[in-house]
């Protein structure tokens, strides 16, 4: 069984970052797996050994602020150091996998944070996998919420606000699983008015992934989703003027693929699919 080794990423402002890195002897291919909002790497172990034993070198970051990384909780200064920490990684994978280009692949809000990191710098990404990616989100903070937001960032950028996303019953309907959620000591449910604009304002960047230069991109939704607009989602995918595009949709699962009954195919899936993304046939 493959096993991976825990690391600390300095990024440019200092912080270290915790990470899972998961080697893979003379690889040629290599995945970011960039998790979501509240989530961290520890919801996706099963999933990326299942990408290492396919022969796929994978790093899992938390995110500044997140998971194992105790500094400055649920904080970040701007769009701009978020999507710099992730391109960061992906250099750091770059390097210690020997490859020329790294496979993103961003869940939920990290589904985001991926498309603004290929936005921003196309030439590192070798595809796109997008999980139930938070482009289009239908639960957000209230607009009173939002306005008490605003003005911290004037008067207290570290204010903590909720996260508008603590049922866990929105990401999977597994008792297990929402036992496990309500018990993740690594979990965030909380983050400061600084991190909600940096989110917010990274949407900028996010939103020009039309103008980007195309790769192969493919999107894994949940049938039964709380969370973000599917529709939405897919008519983004299909007016994409991009060669390879695909949309798989898991009508029994939640927001979390990893968490329901389609588990099994998700993850095999998604493994064909990185180990040869330009092979598939256009599904849109």
């Amino acid at each position: 069984m493959s096993a991976y080794e825990e690391t600390q990423i300095p990024l440019s402002d200092g912080y270290e970052a915790y990470a899972r890195y998961w080697p893979a002897a003379g690889c040629s291919a290599a995945v970011l797996y960039v998790h979501g909002i509240q989530s961290h790497c520890g919801w996706y172990e099963e999933t990326a050994r299942a990408l290492n034993e396919a022969g796929l070198a994978v790093l899992q970051p938390d995110r500044r602020g997140s998971g194992r990384n105790p500094v400055d909780r649920g904080h970040a200064e701007s769009a701009g150091q978020l999507i710099d920490d992730g391109l960061l990684c992906a250099r750091w994978l770059q390097q210690a996998a020997g490859v020329a280009k790294v496979h993103l692949l961003g869940v939920s809000w990290g589904g985001k944070l991926v498309v603004a990191m290929h936005v921003s710098e196309p030439s590192l990404t070798a595809s796109l996998t997008l999980v139930a990616p938070g482009l289009f989100p239908i639960i957000d903070v209230s607009a009173a919420e939002k306005f008490r937001i605003g003005w911290s960032m004037v008067s207290n950028p570290g204010k903590i606000y909720d996260i508008p996303l603590n049922d866990p019953e929105l990401f999977t309907d597994k008792p297990d699983r929402i036992d496990y959620l309500i018990n993740d000591e690594y979990q965030i449910h909380q983050a400061t008015a600084g991190f909600f604009l940096a989110s917010r304002r990274m949407d900028k960047v996010s939103n020009q992934l039309n103008r980007a230069p195309a790769v192969p991109l493919h999107v894994f939704l949940a049938g039964d989703e709380r969370i973000i607009d599917n529709d939405r989602t897919r008519k983004l995918v299909r007016d994409l003027n991009w060669p390879h595009r695909h949309v798989t949709t898991y009508d029994h699962s939640r927001h979390t693929l990893e968490f329901g009954d389609d588990k099994d195919r998700f993850i095999a899936d998604l493994t064909e699919w990185l180990r040869a993304p330009t092979r598939f046939g256009q599904t849109v």
